[in-house]
């Protein structure tokens, strides 16, 4: 049942409120979410948003994101949106974890402030282990640390507070994984040696990511609007290629675009730049890629192999969830390096079926949370209903 706690006398747009409430009756299968919350806490300034889509697999699990949204209506179409990315790519990852995902809108780096994150602990406590956050664009371990301070419902955190550090680290192992098996598939070798890579976004993650790309042999094309990141680039890699901007990259004759940056990046017109000029395979850390329903076909078409981004992501939150039960980063490591096998079977499933990778990525997920959300359902004489 879709609950809705409103604590701020700001209301969304009815066309993404209508989101919200949407069933499986309603021809959008799914896409409704369990819960959302709107947080508001006057005297630290915070304005946030707790969008849990399910808990079929377990509780919702999914990092806190601070940004200046332009709009509260575009802070909620993004929580949507991440949180339903949330729940497909825990399932893929083999978790037993819902998703969730938060918003914080404001600009980290003028707004954010330790009362700001504890009345955003407390309402993450308030909802008593149905979410459990972590890390995002414009949070960090310390604020996650912070965040601790008022909620047990929280990864992420520092090594010397007994967490797992920098969720950044296994996600571009994650994605480093699912180029591996993109080259695999489409070139016979799982290694980008000799494969010209273009980066977009080398923030926390994409920055890593260029770092195994270097290692592996690849020629690394990079863009980002961070002067600060680029120069962190240069100064660990000066053979790395520095392009001006997103434009500039997506003409640079690619064999692999990764979009490493915000959602969105797959356009019509950036795919159909990337198809004129011969790139293989998109493979990248940011979330929810493609701008709109269609896209994915159209890189079918093109001759463009996607590897579906909630799949190759998703080392970071396989980095927080196993700090839930103590972290251990080894074994961490070893369930992230498993991202090569499963992306090779969701390319093998597209082929079979005749879909593109992202259809066969979807039906993936969705069998597994059925599935287990049908056992979870079946109560053993004793068992108690948590």
């Amino acid at each position: 049942m879709t609950d809705v706690q409103t604590a701020s006398a700001t209301h969304p747009a009815p066309g993404v409120l209508s989101r919200i409430f949407r069933t499986e009756q309603d021809g959008a299968p799914g896409d409704g979410h369990e819960q959302v919350v709107l947080c508001h806490d006057r005297s630290s300034g915070l304005k946030a948003i707790i969008a849990i889509h399910s808990t079929a697999l377990g509780p919702a699990l999914g990092g806190t994101r601070f940004f200046p949204y332009a709009s509260e209506e575009a802070a909620l179409e993004d929580a949507l949106n991440l949180s339903r990315g949330m729940s497909y790519k825990n399932a893929l990852a083999g978790l037993d974890l819902g998703g969730g995902k938060a918003v914080i809108i404001g600009d980290p780096n003028k707004d954010k402030n330790e009362a700001m994150l504890r009345a955003y602990g407390r309402f993450v406590e308030s909802l008593r282990g149905r979410y459990i956050t972590a890390c995002d664009v414009g949070t960090y371990v310390q604020d996650m640390d912070v965040i601790a301070r008022e909620t047990e419902f929280v990864t992420g955190r520092s090594p010397e507070n007994g967490g797992a550090g920098d969720s950044s680290i296994l996600t571009a192992f994650g994605v480093f994984q699912g180029m591996r098996a993109s080259a695999q598939a489409r070139w016979g070798q799982p290694t980008l040696r000799g494969k010209r890579v273009g980066v977009a976004g080398v923030g926390k993650v994409g920055h890593y990511l260029v770092g195994h790309l270097v290692a592996d042999g690849a020629t690394v094309v990079v863009t980002d609007v961070s002067e600060a990141a680029v120069n962190r680039v240069r100064a660990a890699h000066p053979e790395v290629e520095v392009v001006a901007d997103t434009a500039a990259l997506l003409q640079a004759k690619l064999d692999v675009y990764a979009p490493c940056a915000l959602g969105g990046a797959l356009t019509d017109s950036s795919v159909a730049a990337l198809g004129e000029l011969g790139t293989s395979v998109v493979c990248g850390a940011a979330n929810n890629q493609l701008a709109h329903p269609g896209v994915e076909k159209d890189l079918a078409d093109r001759g463009i192999l996607y590897a579906p981004d909630y799949l190759v992501n998703s080392g970071g939150v396989i980095q927080v969830a196993d700090e839930i039960e103590g972290f251990n980063f080894e074994r961490a490591k070893n369930k992230a390096t498993k991202i090569f096998d499963t992306t090779l079977e969701i390319f093998t499933r597209a082929a079979a079926d005749g879909v593109p990778p992202a259809v066969a990525a979807d039906r993936l997920a969705e069998k597994r949370m059925r599935e287990i959300s049908a056992l979870r359902s079946v109560l053993l004489p004793g068992a108690r209903r948590t």
